[in-house]
Protein backbone atom coordinates (compact mmCIF):
# COMPACT_ATOMS: atom_id res chain seq x y z
CA UNK A 1 0.00 0.00 0.00
CA UNK A 2 2.12 2.58 -0.75
CA UNK A 3 0.50 4.07 -3.14
CA UNK A 4 -1.36 6.86 -0.75
CA UNK A 5 2.25 7.54 1.13
CA UNK A 6 3.17 8.34 -2.54
CA UNK A 7 0.20 10.55 -3.30
CA UNK A 8 0.66 12.74 0.36
CA UNK A 9 3.43 15.23 -1.12
CA UNK A 10 1.36 15.52 -4.87
CA UNK A 11 -1.86 16.33 -2.45
CA UNK A 12 -0.17 18.65 -0.34
CA UNK A 13 1.39 21.08 -3.38
CA UNK A 14 -1.69 20.76 -5.16
CA UNK A 15 -3.67 22.07 -1.77
CA UNK A 16 -1.03 25.08 -1.57
CA UNK A 17 -1.25 26.18 -5.27
CA UNK A 18 -5.27 25.51 -4.89
CA UNK A 19 -5.21 28.16 -1.97
CA UNK A 20 -2.72 31.09 -3.73
CA UNK A 21 -5.16 30.35 -6.90
CA UNK A 22 -8.09 31.07 -4.60
CA UNK A 23 -6.48 34.01 -2.84
CA UNK A 24 -5.43 35.49 -6.06
CA UNK A 25 -9.31 34.70 -7.40
CA UNK A 26 -11.17 36.28 -5.05
CA UNK A 27 -8.59 40.25 -4.85
CA UNK A 28 -9.37 39.98 -8.38
CA UNK A 29 -13.04 40.31 -7.84
CA UNK A 30 -12.46 42.75 -5.21
CA UNK A 31 -10.30 44.98 -7.71
CA UNK A 32 -12.10 47.52 -9.68
CA UNK A 33 -11.77 47.54 -13.43
CA UNK A 34 -10.00 50.86 -14.43
CA UNK A 35 -11.08 53.65 -17.11
CA UNK A 36 -9.03 54.43 -20.00
CA UNK A 37 -8.94 58.19 -20.86
CA UNK A 38 -7.70 58.77 -24.61
CA UNK A 39 -6.42 61.76 -23.54
CA UNK A 40 -4.29 60.48 -21.56
CA UNK A 41 -3.38 57.57 -23.90
CA UNK A 42 -2.68 60.57 -26.57
CA UNK A 43 -0.43 62.11 -24.58
CA UNK A 44 1.85 59.21 -23.85
CA UNK A 45 1.53 58.64 -27.59
CA UNK A 46 3.43 62.45 -28.09
CA UNK A 47 6.46 61.71 -25.72
CA UNK A 48 9.76 61.76 -27.54
CA UNK A 49 11.37 58.66 -26.73
CA UNK A 50 13.51 59.12 -23.84
CA UNK A 51 13.83 60.96 -20.36
CA UNK A 52 13.28 64.70 -20.05
CA UNK A 53 13.33 67.22 -16.79
CA UNK A 54 11.56 70.18 -16.84
CA UNK A 55 11.20 72.72 -13.85
CA UNK A 56 9.92 76.12 -12.61
CA UNK A 57 9.51 77.59 -9.46
CA UNK A 58 7.24 75.52 -7.22
CA UNK A 59 6.81 72.39 -10.00
CA UNK A 60 9.01 70.10 -11.61
CA UNK A 61 7.76 68.09 -14.46
CA UNK A 62 9.84 64.99 -15.71
CA UNK A 63 9.01 62.55 -19.08
CA UNK A 64 10.25 59.43 -19.85
CA UNK A 65 9.43 56.94 -22.94
CA UNK A 66 11.29 53.42 -24.09
CA UNK A 67 10.48 51.83 -26.82
CA UNK A 68 11.74 48.53 -28.43
CA UNK A 69 10.81 45.54 -30.81
CA UNK A 70 12.55 42.45 -29.35
CA UNK A 71 12.84 39.73 -32.40
CA UNK A 72 13.07 35.80 -32.04
CA UNK A 73 15.42 35.10 -35.40
CA UNK A 74 16.07 37.41 -38.44
CA UNK A 75 12.68 36.97 -39.37
CA UNK A 76 11.07 35.49 -36.35
CA UNK A 77 7.87 36.42 -33.85
CA UNK A 78 8.09 39.99 -32.67
CA UNK A 79 7.70 41.19 -29.88
CA UNK A 80 6.94 45.26 -29.60
CA UNK A 81 7.55 47.08 -25.96
CA UNK A 82 6.17 50.47 -25.12
CA UNK A 83 6.45 52.09 -21.88
CA UNK A 84 5.70 55.83 -20.98
CA UNK A 85 5.25 57.67 -17.95
CA UNK A 86 4.49 61.24 -16.80
CA UNK A 87 5.25 62.82 -13.81
CA UNK A 88 4.46 66.54 -11.79
CA UNK A 89 5.97 67.03 -8.42
CA UNK A 90 4.35 70.16 -7.04
CA UNK A 91 5.11 72.10 -3.97
CA UNK A 92 2.75 74.76 -2.65
CA UNK A 93 2.85 77.22 0.90
CA UNK A 94 -0.16 76.75 2.41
Amino acid sequence: MPLPVALAPIASLALRYGAVALAGYALARQIDPGRRCQQAEDAHDRLDEGVTLRHEPGQANTTARFRRVLRLGEAGPGLEIDASALGRLRVRRV
